[in-house]
C-alpha cells in the first residue's frame, strides 16, 4: 500500500455480491410496482363499464403508486447511486432515466387533456407498456450479470 500523507487510512469493508445485486435491482423493482397496477387496470376500465365508485378506485390505483414511487425513488436514488460498487450506480441511473423520462413525457402531454379521463388512462397505459417490459428486461439482465463482492476503504477525517 502506498503512503499518502493527505489521507488518513481507515479500515476496509466488504459489501457482498448479493447486496450489490439487490441494490441494483431496487429502482427497477420500484418502477414495476409503480406502473404494473396501471397496466392491469387500464384495459379493464375500457373493456368493462365500471360504476362510478369502482372507476374512481381503479383510477386511484393507476395514479397513487407512481406518485408514491416518485417520492420514494428520490431516496432510493440517493442511496443506490453512490453505492461503492459502480455497477449499482449505473443500473440505478438507467432505471431513474426510464422512470423520470416516462413521467416527464406525461406532464407536458397531459397538459392538453384537461379532465378527459380516457386520455389520462390511455397515456398511463402507454407509459406502463414502455416502463414495465423495459424494467423486467433490466431485472433479468441484472440477475444474469456476474456480481462480485466489493471491498472499499473507509476513511476517517
Amino acid at each position: 500500500m502506498e503512503y499518502n500523507p493527505t489521507r488518513v487510512s481507515g479500515h476496509t469493508r466488504e459489501i457482498s455480491a448479493a447486496n450489490a445485486r439487490l441494490m441494483a435491482r431496487l429502482f427497477y423493482l420500484g418502477n414495476l410496482l409503480a406502473f404494473l397496477p396501471g397496466l392491469v387496470v387500464a384495459p379493464f376500465l375500457f373493456i368493462t363499464e365500471p360504476q362510478k365508485t369502482m372507476m374512481i378506485f381503479m383510477f386511484l390505483l393507476m395514479v397513487v403508486p407512481p406518485i408514491l414511487w416518485f417520492g420514494i425513488s428520490i431516496m432510493v436514488y440517493i442511496v443506490a447511486r453512490h453505492h461503492p460498487n459502480p455497477r449499482v450506480g449505473h443500473h440505478t441511473q438507467q432505471a431513474a432515466y426510464l422512470f423520470y423520462g416516462a413521467l416527464g413525457v406525461v406532464i407536458p402531454v397531459g397538459t392538453f387533456f384537461g379532465t378527459d379521463w380516457k386520455l389520462w388512462i390511455i397515456t398511463g397505459g402507454l407509459v406502463a407498456l414502455v416502463v414495465v417490459p423495459w424494467s423486467a428486461l433490466a431485472l433479468w439482465r441484472i440477475r444474469r450479470e456476474d456480481w462480485q463482492d466489493t471491498t472499499y476503504e473507509v476513511e476517517h477525517p
